[in-house]
């Protein structure tokens, strides 16, 4: 079966930053599209980053250009780099993978989630 497992969430002071890391296992052969989405208490999940296989990538207006998504294709792994965190970036982050070439086909996975919490 395929897994993604987030890790590098955590409490931090607004201003510094966190890397968020994404690994998917199982027997994958490739996946063409890694996301990162958040959930903050009381509102739906929004996309915050979306890269593809070939290194395009697009990102939600909030992020103002603080955080950057990238991926190792060879580790199956995408990052996301949150930089000048602000409290409304308190969330649960979740990892999606789209296209997710296995034994059996193509699909979509979920990682459990990492909370980010932003407070003085």
């Amino acid at each position: 079966q395929v897994q993604l497992v987030e890790s590098g969430g955590g409490e931090a002071q607004p201003g510094v930053s966190l890397r968020l890391s994404c690994a998917a296992s199982g027997i994958i052969f490739s996946i063409n599209t890694m996301g990162w989405y958040r959930q903050a208490p009381g509102k739906q999940r929004e996309l915050v980053a979306l890269i593809t296989i070939g290194g395009s990538t697009n990102y939600a207006d909030f992020t103002k250009g603080r955080f950057t998504i990238s991926r190792d294709n060879a580790k199956n792994t995408v990052y996301l780099q949150m930089n000048n965190l602000k409290p409304e970036d308190t969330a649960v982050y979740s990892c999606n993978a789209d296209g997710v070439f296995t034994t059996t086909g193509f699909g979509n996975y979920w990682g459990q989630g990492t909370q980010v919490i932003v407070s003085p």
